[in-house]
């Protein structure tokens, strides 16, 4: 799964993804390489490691839970590497636990999924993690993760219904009945 999406400037700040949802992947790749940012994609942690040794991200972001090593297993790895590096810790499944596990281990902050372009860019660029607002009270359903997701994506696309689809790895028609359905309730 590993890409790049490369913009004109090798001068760019470059940011490590390091996620096993490729279509999360690909949709926020693109965000971030539209706010000025040089993006390097990779499926799992092991696959992350090599391209941060090949070239070396100023930032990254790693999902908490991937198929192979976690991103609390990479992160000491890519500050091993660089120790100046901001790694961004990304999970729908959030805990306090888990939070403060992230920060000890030197993650700069920690952001629950669904998160967007902003969300990511804010938390990297941010001084200090505040434990209190890591976690949320009331952490979303699958369901409720799920169409956060499909809106996030859509409005990248602009409300197109077949881009968006293609984004998503899903048809056309199915997205347009998840659509019709009702927001699912926290």
């Amino acid at each position: 799964m590993s890409e790049d999406i490369q913009v004109e400037s090798e001068e760019l700040p470059h940011l490590l993804l390091v996620d096993d949802d490729a279509t999360f992947t690909r949709v926020m790749a693109r965000a971030m390489a539209r706010r000025g940012f040089r993006v390097s994609t990779a499926g799992s942690a092991e696959e992350g490691l090599v391209l941060a040794q090949q070239d070396m991200p100023d930032f990254a972001t790693l999902d908490l839970k991937m198929e192979g090593d976690s991103g609390l297993v990479l992160l000491p790895k890519l500050l091993e590497l660089d120790p100046e590096m901001r790694v961004v810790i990304l999970t729908g499944y959030s805990s306090i636990a888990t939070a403060v596990e992230a920060i000890k281990r030197g993650a700069c902050n920690y952001l629950c999924k669904p998160a967007d372009a902003d969300d990511v860019m804010a938390a990297l660029l941010s001084q200090h993690a505040d434990l209190d607002s890591l976690v949320p009270d009331n952490p979303m359903s699958v369901d409720r993760l799920q169409w956060e997701h499909i809106q996030r994506v859509l409005g990248e696309h602009e409300g197109n219904i077949s881009a968006t689809a293609r984004a998503l790895g899903m048809h056309r028609r199915t997205l347009q009945r998840k659509l019709q359905k009702r927001p699912v309730r926290r």
